[in-house]
């Protein structure tokens, strides 16, 4: 191998690993064992990536190894900031420690040093032995070791692609002439991740000025004469504190580690050992795409080139090693990795395909002598208004299924239909499927009911573990030790080429959709005793399975939009961003691109000082989120703005301008779906479109409800809980105090205003009332005096004042909130007023950070979950009357505590007497719950 094939990858192990964990933040991997896995993920896909695009000859991951570390000497506040490390990534470290020993990937760490020096170190050394080295990672402090032969590899984030800085791209990027100056660049403008304090008043855009007039930190200094004002003076009272910052950011390159290059080799992984590991935390794909990354012969046969000689040991060089690591002998070896899971081909089964109608009688009197079949249907769609149906199939019995070919003709697909309309309407044989709702609205279009009894394994599953992930394929694998037949190896991949089913051959289509109906029905089989075991089967058959139906007509009815009213609201926002978008640039002095954060963050934190603290992000620029502006708003009117303008921007982006493109040209209407599946608490979810988050606290995003219109000879009318939750929070609790002022029938927040401040009710101003509801509302959420005092304006002495007096009026309250959290922690579970249990695995956690916020979860899940237990089953009576009494009323949408319905007016005071009834006494409380109706031409008017 030649020099410059000579190939090294070092990457700086825990900012893949956070990154890797904060990548899955917001949606976390939770194995079935309650592992969060993201960290181990991330990180582990990122690494095999790397491997199968980069094709590295050399490679090592370096960690940081214990607390401190040289710069300490120097100062003792280094790092001092830094947040406790999330303990799913302390729990991933032995993992991933275990990965790479079976990867047969070194794993480097110097004990006084941080993985940076290490990094610098080996870099440094690797060059002069004529590699080409790849730093891997986002941290910007490794760009001034950037030469010829050694670049930064930053990997891809947010769908785009990596990024590779070398000599010029870091000259570019940091407007600089010689990477080195990012030394001095990081020591005038300080980090705040590390704790650096740089030069006092010296930010980014201040840093970059320094650089291209002085060129380094020392020249700076011995030319402040040519400062002016207060800068002068900041940047002279803080030149040793500069110095020492310059010191502080400065990477090693002479840490006492050595680079022997055979150490580094990449070796052929041992594929049995990794794939023990990846079982163990249910990586389903990451083994295959490992294979693929060393599926290439070419590259092979180089590592193998590159590997003809011993690894040796050096105490200097911390490398875990177990010994020679065998490479397969041969790349035909390779190709004997298969899949962790058995598939079909393993499988005994019988998988029948029935084209007759009369074998499909025989079929069907077949299917109504059982007591549960699992069904499913192949369709041209996953859009069920439009989705025409392939082919059915039908399992009641492991390793059996049969599948039914459905004629592209509308009218021969009928008839056959059509044969199996008395398995569907049979009233005792329970019906299984997976997403039964996507089923039964494909049916709906063929004019065909699914009644009587329903199972649904998504819904099973969600119940049983609502953190977790409910699709088909990762159910199957993960339960049933069983790989399905990927749709994709059928019909190709998405884009202009990939097939449709119907293009398949019916074998073909029989074994796909078969196995569907087969693996489903196991499923089936595992989950309803589960259900049973978990207390969770009334729920699941009461409430979910019927209200399923009843989302699955709200969806096919949808709701008509006036897209008139939506052109003319865009072109009014327009306006007014245009006139906002002026004043923020008087009030600013200068004009810049208000969709940029980094430009926002230079006006506001390095021109106008408004927050000598401000944070950055890990990019390096200025955090302008909106919570870090509403901090700001009482420093100057500019954030008022700027803070309006997002908001009005959102709206018009993300309603005004997109919902018309989501009308359906058939009806005129809007068609949501509303997810059964996706939040913990059991609250439903709108998508595509979301019309659950459309903003109302502001006239403007209240404005957009008037483009939610009825028919002609019809209005909208609008059904919404009052203080539902809490109500809810007085009933569960048992706290008298505000049961009696429910019950009395009075304003809730003036009531608690009134205890609070020892006042008599009729003395309550707006400002104590508004104070009181803060409170009422942010206890339910767990909120601290930190965060009342920065709603309310109160200090923070004054806001624990009143938390402290909350209780003593609602003591009962406080109790109540001790007990779910010691309820958590002895069963892992809190649980709604129906019985839906939301697992708090974080409950009793080491890290306080995550173990508060579980203990809130164990407070708020219940409330939240049991507000939307009650307006599900409110939905379920509605419906049951409204098809009683032969209404043509209809349930629009589901907005949180609110009801939607389009009526014709004749059945208006009827239904709107139904409604109020049945969500009234939709279940049995102590506290009256209370629903405030309206009717209007439009939402707007009728909320």
């Amino acid at each position: 191998m030649t020099s410059t094939d000579k190939r090294l990858y070092l990457i700086d192990a825990y900012a893949m690993i956070f990154r890797g964990y904060f990548a899955f933040i917001k949606n976390p991997r939770i194995s079935t064992k309650g592992l969060n896995t993201s960290a181990i993920f991330g990180f582990t896909n990122s690494l095999i990536e790397l491997i199968k695009r980069d094709r590295p000859t050399h490679l090592a991951v370096v960690f940081d190894v214990g607390r401190t570390n040289v710069r300490h000497d120097d100062y003792a506040d280094y790092k001092a900031n830094r947040l406790e490390t999330p303990e799913p990534i302390l729990l991933a470290k032995p993992y991933i420690n275990d990965i790479l020993e079976a990867m047969h990937i070194p794993i480097l760490g110097l004990e006084g040093y941080e993985a940076d020096d290490v990094i610098g170190t080996i870099a440094c050394k690797a060059e002069k032995q004529g590699y080409n080295v790849f730093m891997v990672t986002p941290d910007k402090d490794f760009a001034q070791l950037v030469t010829d032969k050694i670049k930064m590899y930053k990997p891809s984030s947010k769908g785009g692609d990596i990024e590779i800085l070398g000599v010029e791209e870091v000259k570019a990027k940091y407007e600089i002439e010689d990477p080195k100056q990012i030394i001095d660049y990081l020591g005038m403008m300080g980090d705040a991740v590390d704790n650096i304090p740089g030069l006092e008043g010296v930010g980014e855009k201040t840093a970059k000025k320094f650089i291209q007039e002085f060129g380094s930190m020392e020249n700076l200094l011995a030319n402040t004469h040519q400062l002016k004002g207060k800068l002068k003076e900041k940047v002279e009272a803080s030149a040793e504190r500069g110095l020492l910052s310059k010191k502080l950011a400065t990477i090693l390159c002479d840490a006492p580690i050595e680079f022997i290059e055979e150490q580094y080799d990449l070796e052929v992984p041992d594929f049995e050992k990794v794939k023990e590991i990846f079982d163990e935390l249910e990586f389903r794909r990451l083994y295959e795409n490992l294979y693929r990354a060393f599926s290439n012969k070419e590259y092979v046969e180089e590592l193998q080139d590159s590997d003809n000689h011993q690894p040796t040991t050096n105490n200097q060089n911390p490398v875990h090693k177990n010994g020679t690591m065998d490479l397969f002998a041969s790349f035909e070896q390779l190709e004997q990795a298969t899949t962790t899971k058995s598939t079909i081909a393993e499988n005994d089964h019988i998988y029948q395909f029935i084209d007759n109608p009369k074998a499909q009688k025989i079929l069907v009197s077949n299917l109504l002598k059982q007591k549960a079949v699992c069904f499913d249907t192949e369709t041209t769609s996953l859009n069920e208004l439009e989705a025409e149906l392939i082919g059915m199939s039908f399992s009641y019995k492991k390793g059996l299924a049969y599948y039914i070919p459905i004629s592209e003709n509308r009218e021969e697909a009928q008839e056959t239909v059509e044969i199996f309309r008395p398995f569907f309407e049979d009233q005792n044989v329970l019906k299984i499927a997976h997403n039964l709702k996507y089923d039964y609205k494909v049916l709906q279009n063929y004019n065909i009911d699914v009644e009587g009894k329903i199972f649904d394994t998504m819904i099973a599953h969600y119940l049983l573990n609502p953190d977790g992930r409910h699709g088909m394929d990762y159910l199957s694998e993960m339960y049933l030790d069983y790989k399905p037949v990927s749709i994709e190896t059928l019909i190709g991949k998405k884009g202009k080429n990939q097939l449709t089913l119907r293009e398949v051959d019916i074998p073909t289509q029989t074994n796909y959709a078969a196995e569907d109906a087969d693996v489903t029905f196991q499923l089936y089989e595992l989950f309803a005793p589960q259900l049973a075991k978990e207390n969770a089967e009334k729920l699941f058959y009461d409430v979910e399975m019927p209200l399923m139906k009843v989302l699955a007509k709200i969806e096919l009815t949808g709701v008509k939009l006036d897209s008139n009213w939506l052109a003319k609201e865009s072109i009014d926002l327009e306006n007014d961003l245009k006139l906002l978008e002026s004043k923020i640039f008087e009030l600013s002095g200068e004009e810049f691109n208000m969709n940029s954060p980094k430009q926002l963050g230079e006006i506001l934190f390095d021109k106008m000082q408004l927050d000598p603290k401000a944070k950055k992000t890990k990019t390096g620029q200025f955090a302008t989120s909106e919570d870090v502006l509403q901090k700001l708003s009482s420093k100057h009117e500019i954030i008022s703005s700027i803070l309006e303008y997002r908001m009005l921007q959102k709206l018009k982006s993300t309603y005004v301008d997109a919902l018309p493109g989501q009308i359906d040209k058939k009806d005129n209407r809007v068609h949501t779906t509303f997810a059964q599946t996706v939040a913990a608490t059991g609250r439903l979810a709108s998508v595509n479109p979301n019309l659950q988050n459309i903003p109302i606290r502001t006239l403007r995003g209240q404005q957009i409800r008037g483009a939610f219109v009825a028919d002609e000879g019809k209005k909208i009318i609008s059904a919404d809980y009052s203080q539902i939750e809490l109500r809810l929070i007085a009933e569960i609790s048992g706290e008298q105090n505000m049961i009696k002022a429910f019950q009395n029938g009075e304003d809730i927040h003036a009531s608690t205003a009134a205890k609070l401040f020892g006042i008599d009710l009729s003395e309550v101003s707006k400002t104590q009332r508004s104070q009181a509801k803060t409170v009422n509302f942010g206890i339910i959420y767990g909120q601290g005096a930190f965060a009342l005092a920065e709603q309310t304006g109160l200090s923070r002495t004054e806001a624990k004042k009143m938390i402290d007096s909350y209780y003593e009026t609602y003591p009962r309250l406080k109790e109540y909130m001790a007990e779910q959290v010691k309820k958590a922690q002895d069963l892992g579970f809190v649980e709604t007023i129906l019985g839906r249990r939301r697992h708090l695995k974080d409950i009793n956690s080491s890290n306080f950070v995550v173990k508060a916020h579980a203990e809130r979860n164990a407070v708020n899940a219940p409330i939240q979950g049991s507000a939307a237990d009650i307006i599900k089953l409110a939905m379920i009576k509605i419906e049951n009357e409204l098809e009683t009494q032969k209404l043509e009323t209809k349930m629009l949408l589901q907005v949180h505590d609110e009801l939607l319905f389009e009526a014709p007016i004749d059945e208006v005071e009827t239904a709107t007497t139904l409604i109020k009834k049945e969500m009234e006494s939709a279940f049995e409380t102590k506290v009256p719950l209370l629903v405030e109706v309206g009717v209007g031409d439009n939402w707007l008017e009728a909320h």
